[in-house]
């Protein structure tokens, strides 16, 4: 599938910034042998005092940016063309018993090395209610099972809700409530996953929505998501599960950043010269190219 994408994240301040200095990761990546990205172009207005562009650890694509002039909002906005492929099934999977001797076997220590992704990262801690959860639930004879069984079972109890965390609720308070956003689903698995010695990260991207059947699509409707990529062993490699619909990442899912968790991957962040608060707005189209 071929796709026309546009992402739009504004940032308005209640009082003008002097200054500011960003950081944005909007990008599609290339995933080889899934997913191609062309044309990409990421504009800033107004437009930046200095710019740097460069690829972080983990190979997403980062663009630097710093404001001297007094300003009061920010927006970046993305367009790129982006060819999506369905993954191909998994080989089969480890079983847990031997993930363990096949990660101290690994001497590989680049971006998608599964050893980075085993630890404890800054929003994802090791919580001992999750690992309990997660010894309850995982249920298979080996990574890719168990990892399935978990994504379903993430799917199952937690609520969708939008009003119930915030960018920065702590893993555990949004476990406990069982409710939450794709942020909170995808680090819900993680968790878990890393309990039970699989390595597990987190991918941020868009997924395309399909409107009823007779009715137009919805200009900036389409949305930013977020999903986990699980490691099923040596022979299975890395899989991508959406607990959020229940489903393996497919067609509809176009990856942007991928990391340990959230921090690593946020689409925009920095530091401003500034006083009061500010409000963010996003418009996300991700649009087939038969109807561009």
């Amino acid at each position: 599938m071929i796709y026309d994408l546009r992402l739009r994240l504004s940032t308005r301040y209640d009082a003008p910034a002097g200054a500011g200095r960003h950081i944005a990761r909007m990008l599609p990546l290339d995933v080889p042998g899934v997913q191609r990205a062309a044309r990409g172009r990421l504009a800033v207005r107004p437009e930046p005092d200095e710019r740097w562009e460069r690829l972080d650890f983990f190979g997403n694509a980062e663009v630097e940016f710093a404001l001297r002039r007094p300003h009061r909002g920010v927006e970046v906005e993305v367009t790129a063309r982006v060819e999506r492929g369905r993954p191909a099934p998994p080989g089969p999977g480890t079983p847990l018993a031997d993930l363990a001797g096949e990660l101290a076997a690994i001497r590989d220590l680049g971006p998608l090395s599964p050893l980075h992704f085993l630890a404890p990262s800054a929003m994802v801690p090791r919580e001992g209610a999750v690992a309990a959860w997660a010894r309850a639930e995982g249920r298979g004879d080996d990574a890719v099972a168990v990892s399935r069984a978990l994504s379903a079972a993430v799917h199952r109890d937690w609520r969708y809700d939008g009003e119930a965390t915030e960018v920065d609720t702590p893993l555990l308070e949004a476990f406990a409530a069982r409710r939450g956003v794709c942020q909170d689903f995808s680090h819900v698995l993680i968790a878990g996953l890393r309990s039970l010695g699989v390595p597990a990260g987190y991918v941020s991207g868009l997924i395309r929505t399909v409107p009823p059947p007779g009715r137009p699509r919805l200009e900036g409707a389409d949305a930013m998501h977020a999903w986990v990529m699980a490691w099923g062993g040596a022979r299975a490699g890395w899989i991508e599960l959406d607990p959020t619909n229940a489903v393996e990442a497919g067609e509809d899912h176009v990856v942007v950043a991928r990391g340990r968790d959230y921090a690593d991957v946020v689409p925009v962040k920095g530091i401003l010269r500034t006083a009061g608060g500010q409000a963010v707005a996003q418009a996300v189209d991700v649009i087939p190219l038969d109807e561009a």
